[in-house]
């Protein structure tokens, strides 16, 4: 009797044991070499490097793709982007919603498995079932597909509309100055970068970026309206800081899931004042530490909450770093001589390491090592398969069909994660395999070659190997082929 009596009580105390609180801070545009603890010298990252001396720093951890709206996708549905072409490209401010409501999300498993969830920060999936009215209540969105609570940046920070939605509606809206979009023509009277460059206070355009003025910063896009509802860019960063805290304090009593997608170091690069000349990498490198700080505010609620030991927190972004992207803020001829991907060759938006190997930590007290470096091949898209080995669910045949359980690498107890990963460019036919060392690039236009790389004696892709090894370019080219045409890469 005694021994069902012990039984009966680890049985009560296993269930009793609180679920482990996941959250998953992606940052946007930052780049392999831009933290300190990555080996950054010019930008210091004092709460990210604190995370990793408590964690675990991963040394080859990917962006499924290497612009942002691909890699979103794949991160919330554990599918590869290109297999739903709507999820594949970067998104307008007008697109509508690009994840399919019948797709099984992260989200809506983790809800399932008990979880609040919520999303904060930067969305750019698309909105609606067609072109979003944003003067009425925006749905389909994040709550249609497994989030609780939402407060987004619909699209980009240089895209329009230049508001804010919480729970599917606009912050701040008059509805006496409704909000008019487009991305094909000019709507309304307001002056546009272009034809009024003497009224660009803050940015200038380098490239593109010059239709309405918001700010002081012309855009991609038109937009008319919505004044009252407007963001200052320089707060941002604060704003939505405030609101991934609030759902800590609104959720610390029950299991949460909290997707916190920052804007920094995406362009416009307007970091608070508070931030201005921190770093020796101009406006880019300030905006960095800015995020550090949001990563900080994050880590500091945790502590006073006393949740820091059951939370499994992950810092990564959604691509490769790039310098100039399309305003004149300093960083096109930055003098500093940083390095935004570090050694790593390409930029955002390249299927070279430069467009998509990203920084990648992870803390969680007692279960992720703490003060190591993994050597493991992990990628975003990873996420799915893994918070639902961690909560204990099981994931249905046709969900997250390229998302692989990472949870033992995130434990140290597999040091080599995947065996193989498609990653794709800014266009979505233009792929790379790798398995173990071997990369093989595949460009989206016939003309022009596969390159063949060996990453383990060239992490910089300077040598391409391609001609003096066809019987490996083959057996790749056979292999990603096989990718491309399957359903699913998980068993």
């Amino acid at each position: 009797m005694r021994t069902i009596a012990l039984l009966l009580a680890l049985t009560v105390t296993a269930s009793a044991a609180p679920k482990p609180n996941v959250v998953v801070i992606l940052a946007d545009d930052i780049g392999y070499g831009d933290f300190s603890c990555y080996g950054a010298p010019k930008i210091h990252t004092p709460n990210i490097d604190k995370l990793a001396a408590a964690g675990t720093k991963f040394l080859d951890a990917h962006s499924p793709a290497a612009v942002c709206t691909p890699t979103r996708y794949s991160l919330l549905t554990g599918q590869y982007s290109f297999r739903h072409k709507p999820g594949a490209s970067i998104l307008s401010g007008l697109a509508p919603l690009s994840i399919p409501l019948d797709r099984p999300t992260l989200p809506k498993m983790m809800k399932q498995a008990g979880y609040a969830t919520g999303i904060v920060g930067k969305w750019h999936l698309g909105l609606g079932e067609q072109e979003p009215d944003y003067n009425a209540e925006v749905k389909p969105g994040p709550r249609e597909v497994g989030f609780d609570s939402s407060f987004i940046i619909p699209a980009t920070g240089d895209r329009t509309p230049c508001v804010y939605l919480e729970n599917g509606r606009v912050v701040g809206l008059d509805p006496d100055d409704p909000i008019h979009v487009s991305y094909k023509n000019k709507v309304g009277t307001e002056p546009t970068g272009k034809e009024n460059p003497d009224q660009l206070f803050n940015q200038k355009p380098s490239h593109g970026h010059d239709m309405t003025i918001v700010n002081g910063i012309s855009r991609i896009g038109w937009m008319t309206g919505g004044k009252a509802a407007r963001w200052k860019d320089e707060d941002i960063a604060d704003t939505i800081t405030a609101k991934a805290v609030k759902f800590l304090d609104d959720h610390k009593a029950e299991p949460f899931f909290l997707y916190f997608a920052t804007h920094d170091a995406h362009v416009p690069r307007m970091p608070h004042p508070r931030f201005r000349g921190k770093s020796q990498h101009g406006l880019r490198g300030d905006a960095i530490e800015e995020f550090d700080w949001c990563v900080g505010e994050v880590m500091k609620k945790l502590d006073d909450l006393k949740l820091t030991d059951n939370t499994l927190v992950i810092v990564t972004s959604d691509n490769g770093g790039v310098m100039d992207d399309g305003y004149v803020d300093g960083t096109g001829n930055d003098p500093s001589g940083h390095k935004c991907n570090g050694k790593l060759r390409g930029v955002k938006g390249a299927n070279y390491e430069g467009g998509h190997r990203v920084p990648f930590v992870a803390r969680y007290p007692g279960v992720v090592p703490a003060g190591q470096e993994s050597n493991a091949l992990v990628c975003h898209v990873d996420l799915f398969a893994t918070c639902a080995a961690m909560v204990g669910a099981k994931l249905d045949g046709d969900a997250a069909p390229d998302s692989f359980n990472q949870w033992p690498t995130l434990q140290g107890k597999n040091p080599t994660g995947r065996d193989q990963l498609l990653t794709q460019a800014g266009n979505f036919n233009a792929h790379a395999l790798r398995q173990g060392p071997w990369k093989l690039i595949v460009p989206a236009m016939a003309k022009f070659s596969p390159e063949l790389y060996n990453l383990a004696d060239d992490l910089a892709e300077t040598k391409n190997l391609a001609e003096a090894n066809t019987a490996k370019v083959k057996e790749m080219m056979e292999a990603l082929q096989k990718v491309r045409t399957a359903t699913k890469t998980r068993e």
